[in-house]
C-alpha cells in the first residue's frame, strides 16, 4: 500500500509498504476513505517530537471503510464506517473507566520510556512518534486499528467524509478547549491561533452560549475565515496584542482565553517581555511559548486559560503572571470518546459545518509530501488539507 512516511526533520516520503495484518483478537484493519494533516504533524515534520524512526507511517486523523476485524472484534464488521480516534484506549483500566480517555494506561506499549519525560504514561496514539507507541498512522491506504472495540465510531452513510473526518481529533480538542472555559451566556472569549483547532474552538465557544470572541492570528485566510465564523479579530502582525484586547472589551478583559497555537509558536517580542521578562535568558528550548505567553497576559484575574495547543518539553512559561492573577490552567490531549458522538448528533442536526475549513482536498497520496510544505508554509491560502488516499 501507499503511505506517508518520515525519514527525519524536513523529509517526507510517499512509499509502498506493507499492508497491515490483524495481530490481536481486538483489532481491525480499514480501508481509509479520507484523511488529514494536522498541525500537529508539523511538529514531526519539524523535528521537534522526540523517538521518530525513519519510515515510521504518519497521520492521527482518518476514517474509512472496516474490511477486516479480529476474532475478539464483536462491535465492528467489515463494510462498517467509522471514525478511528487519534488516542488509543482500552475501554477498561481506571482512566478509561473514568471517562478520561487521552490517559489510558494500557494502550502504550513503551509506557516505561514515556514515563521517564512524563512521570506515568499516557494513551497510545496513531503515527506520532515511539514515546506514544510507534503505531502507524492513518496517511495510508490502509490502517490497524487495535482496541478497535472501543475507540472508532460507527458512522452513518449518507453524511460525506468532508463532514466526518475531523471527529478524529481537531473538532473535539477545539471542543473540548472550549468546554474548560466554563463558558456562561454573554461571555467574551478570546482564542490565540486561528488554525484549524482555532477555528472549531470559535465554532464551539458561540455553541456554547458565548456573546462574543475575539480571534488573534497574523495570517490573512485564517482571520477571514475566523470573521466569517462570527468572531471579531485581531491581527498580530500589525496590532498590540493586550492593548487591543483592552480596547475591545472596554478595559475589563476577557471572561477566558483559549491558547491553540503550541509550541512553535511566533509573537511579538513586546508581548513576551511584557508576559515574562526572564524569557530571553531562556530561549535554549526548541518550543516557543510566544502565544502561551501572551495568553496568560491576556487573561484578566481569576479566569481560565484553556490549553490545546501542543507542547513536548520545558517551556519558559510566565509563571508569576498565572499565579499572582490565580488562573485556572486546563489543558490535556482530548477525550475523545466523551465527545465523537455528541458533535456527530450536531453534525447531523446542521448544527456544525465542519468542512468549511478545508482549503485543498488531494486525490491521492502522493502530494502529500510537497502538501506538508504547502501547509508549514501556510502557502496558497492553506488552511486544512484533506487527502483521499484510494482517489
Amino acid at each position: 500500500m501507499k503511505a506517508l512516511t518520515w525519514h527525519g526533520r524536513g523529509d517526507i516520503r510517499c512509499e509502498t509498504v506493507p499492508d497491515p495484518e490483524i495481530k490481536d483478537g481486538r483489532d481491525a484493519i480499514i480501508r481509509v476513505t479520507s484523511c488529514a494533516i494536522c498541525g500537529s504533524d508539523l511538529h514531526l515534520y519539524g523535528g521537534f517530537v522526540p523517538r521518530m524512526e525513519s519510515g515510521d507511517i504518519l497521520g492521527h486523523e482518518c476514517m474509512g471503510e472496516v474490511v477486516e476485524v479480529g476474532r475478539d472484534n464483536k462491535k465492528l464488521k467489515p463494510g462498517d464506517r467509522v471514525i478511528v480516534p487519534f488516542t488509543i484506549c482500552c475501554g477498561a483500566c481506571r482512566y478509561c473507566q473514568a471517562g478520561q480517555w487521552s490517559l489510558c494506561e494500557t494502550t502504550n506499549p513503551n509506557a516505561s520510556e514515556q514515563a521517564q519525560s512524563l512521570g506515568y504514561p499516557t494513551a497510545g496514539m496513531f503515527g506520532y512518534s515511539h514515546l506514544t507507541g510507534g503505531y502507524s498512522g492513518g496517511q495510508a491506504e490502509y490502517l490497524r486499528v487495535p482496541f478497535a472495540d472501543v475507540g472508532p465510531l460507527k458512522v452513518p452513510a449518507g453524511v460525506p467524509d468532508d463532514q466526518l473526518l475531523f471527529l478524529s481529533d481537531i473538532l473535539p480538542t477545539g471542543y473540548m478547549a472550549a468546554e474548560n472555559c466554563d463558558i456562561q451566556p454573554g461571555n467574551i472569549i478570546v482564542v490565540f491561533g486561528c488554525g484549524p483547532v482555532g477555528l472549531f474552538a470559535i465554532m464551539s465557544a458561540f455553541l456554547l452560549g458565548a456573546e462574543r470572541v475575539i480571534a488573534i492570528d497574523a495570517v490573512p485566510e485564517r482571520l477571514a475565515l475566523a470573521r466569517k465564523l462570527g468572531a471579531e479579530t485581531i491581527d498580530d502582525g500589525e496590532e498590540e496584542v493586550q492593548e487591543r484586547i483592552l480596547q475591545l472589551t472596554r478595559g475589563l478583559g476577557p471572561d477566558a482565553v483559549i491558547e491553540a497555537v503550541g509550541m512553535e509558536s511566533h509573537g511579538q517580542q513586546t508581548m513576551m517581555q511584557k508576559a515574562a521578562s526572564f524569557v530571553a535568558s531562556h530561549t535554549a528550548s526548541v518550543e516557543r511559548p510566544f502565544a502561551l505567553n501572551a495568553a496568560i497576559l491576556a487573561c484578566r484575574p481569576g479566569t481560565v486559560l484553556s490549553v490545546p495547543g501542543v507542547y513536548m518539553g520545558s517551556v519558559p512559561v510566565a509563571f508569576g503572571a498565572l499565579m499572582n492573577k490565580g488562573l485556572i490552567l486546563r489543558t490535556g490531549q482530548t477525550h475523545m470518546l466523551r465527545y465523537m458522538k455528541p458533535l456527530l448528533d450536531r453534525i447531523e442536526r446542521g448544527e456544525l459545518d465542519p468542512s468549511v475549513i478545508i482549503t485543498h482536498r488531494l486525490a491521492s497520496l502522493d502530494d502529500g509530501p510537497e502538501m506538508y510544505d504547502t501547509f508549514r508554509d501556510k502557502k496558497d491560502g492553506c488552511i486544512k488539507v484533506v487527502m483521499r488516499p484510494h482517489g
